[in-house]
């Protein structure tokens, strides 16, 4: 994906109501889709806390673990296999910025739930990427949302690495730090566990609409 193509034009792209196959994720139908304090950017800007990893499809994985009857673990292609979904959201990062209108493109969260088979006592998630072990933790009642999507594709195009390809988590209606970059594993857990940002001072849930960004919640 080269940054021309990352670029938007014009108006916010809007949901795309008639369009059967695509989930619309609800913040996008708010009249107004910036929250609090945030302000439109018309590029995707990168972040990320450390590096971004070199990660090769033949050995990459994703494991799901913890609470489930059946524990998982996907190679790339055994990923590919999956029923794939498409979403329309919205995009809030922390740092105040937002991007509006984007269609990713990837494996439904409630696909995986479903799959592993999470035991009743699970309430939490744990994401966890390539990057050096790196966290973010959300309740499981977020991860479970319908826009909620493990991406390999953005606008059409795949995943950059920038972007956190091959896979990230994408979670539209949180801060993007927790839509977890270059995904490697998600476990099921029944206790909260605070990840690297939060651990950092940023705030453990993440509800943009909230200015949820930073705080002593502990």
């Amino acid at each position: 994906m080269t940054r021309d193509r990352e670029y938007q034009f014009g108006e916010p792209p809007q949901p795309p109501l008639g369009a059967g196959d695509v989930i619309v994720s609800p913040d996008t139908l708010r009249p107004q889709r910036l929250p609090p304090g945030q302000v439109r950017t018309r590029k995707w800007p990168v972040l990320h806390a450390s590096t971004v990893p070199r990660i090769d499809l033949k050995s990459w994985r994703l494991e799901v673990g913890g609470l489930v009857t059946r524990p998982l673990s996907f190679t790339w292609e055994d990923f590919q296999r999956l029923p794939r979904v498409k979403v329309f959201a919205d995009f809030h990062c922390v740092t105040r910025w937002s991007r509006l209108g984007n269609l990713w493109e990837g494996v439904a969260a409630e696909e995986i739930i479903r799959r592993a088979g999470v035991l009743p006592e699970a309430r939490f998630v744990i994401a966890t990427g390539y990057d050096f072990g790196w966290t973010t933790n959300l309740p499981l009642a977020d991860f479970a949302q319908p826009d909620v999507l493990i991406a390999d594709r953005h606008d059409g195009e795949p995943l950059s690495a920038d972007h956190g390809g091959p896979v990230r988590l994408v979670v539209p209606r949180l801060y993007a730090w927790k839509s977890a970059k270059w995904l490697h594993r998600i476990e099921f857990v029944a206790e909260d566990c605070p990840g690297y940002w939060e651990r950092c001072g940023y705030h453990n849930h993440g509800d943009p609409w909230k200015e949820e960004r930073f705080g002593d919640q502990w």
